[in-house]
C-alpha cells in the first residue's frame, strides 16, 4: 500500500516507521531536514522536503497514485488543508488528519474526514485506519478503545445470524441498513444480500473481523 505522511514529528515519524516495517510504500513530507532525519538511516521509505499542502510537493510525493494520506504535522490548520486537498482534489481513498484540538474534531468529521486527536495512541490507531482499507471507518473514539465501521455484508454471511458475527467485548453489530431502512438487529436477525453493516470493534479484533468477513489484508 502506498501511503504519504505529511509531518515528521513524534506521531508522523512513528506512523512512517510502523508502516515501513509492515512492508508498505511510505513517502514522508516535511519542510525541516532535521525532522526528516528522525527516521534514521534504516528507513526504507522516501522523503520529500517541502510544505505538505503545496500541490507541486504533493505531486512530487506521488499523491496521484497514493492509497493513503496521513496529515500529522504540528499545525491543525495545515493538517486539515492538506487532508482536504488529498481527499477532494486528488481523491486519495484513505485520509486521516491528526488534530491537537479535539473540540474541532466533530466539525471535520461532518466534512467526512477521519480525525485523530490523542498523541498517546495516535500512531497505532492511524496505522489501523489506513491499512484496514476495506473497512469504512466512521469514527475512532477519543480514548482509542473502540472503532465504529461500516461494511457491505459479504455473500458468505447470507442466511447467518447476527449472533454468529458478534464477539462479546470485541465485535458488535450495532445496526443494519436494508432496502434504505436502518434498524437495530437482535441476535437472531439473519443477514441478507445487500445489507450494510455498522459495527463497533476494538482495535485488537480488526484482523479477526476481516477474517470472518473474508477480507484479505493488503
Amino acid at each position: 500500500m502506498k501511503v504519504i505522511i505529511m509531518g515528521c514529528g513524534r506521531v508522523g515519524s512513528q506512523v512512517s516507521l510502523l508502516l515501513a516495517r509492515q512492508g508498505h510504500e511510505v513517502i514522508v513530507i516535511d519542510h525541516d531536514a532535521n525532522a526528516l532525519s528522525k527516521l534514521g538511516t534504516d528507513f526504507k521509505g522516501r522523503v520529500v522536503r517541502g510544505i505538505g499542502f503545496d500541490r507541486n510537493i504533493l505531486i512530487e510525493a506521488g499523491v496521484e497514485t497514493a492509497e493513503g494520506f496521513v496529515a500529522a504535522s504540528s499545525s491543525d490548520n495545515a493538517n486539515i488543508v492538506a487532508a482536504r486537498i488529498a481527499r477532494n482534489i486528488f481523491r486519495v481513498p484513505r485520509v486521516v488528519a491528526r488534530l491537537y484540538d479535539p473540540v474541532r474534531a466533530e466539525v471535520y468529521q461532518r466534512l467526512g474526514l477521519t480525525t485523530i486527536s490523542s498523541t498517546a495512541w495516535g500512531a497505532e490507531r492511524i496505522v489501523e485506519v489506513v491499512t484496514h482499507n476495506d473497512l469504512d471507518v466512521l469514527n475512532v473514539f477519543s480514548d482509542g478503545g473502540t472503532t465504529m465501521i461500516r461494511v457491505e455484508s459479504p455473500a458468505r454471511l447470507n442466511g447467518h445470524r447476527v449472533a454468529q458475527l458478534n464477539i462479546p467485548g470485541e465485535v458488535s453489530v450495532t445496526a443494519i441498513t436494508r432496502s434504505d431502512h436502518t434498524f437495530i438487529p437482535v441476535s437472531g436477525t439473519e443477514f441478507q444480500e445487500g445489507d450494510v453493516l455498522y459495527l463497533a470493534v476494538i482495535p485488537s479484533a480488526m484482523n479477526r473481523l476481516e477474517e470472518m468477513l473474508g477480507i484479505e489484508r493488503r
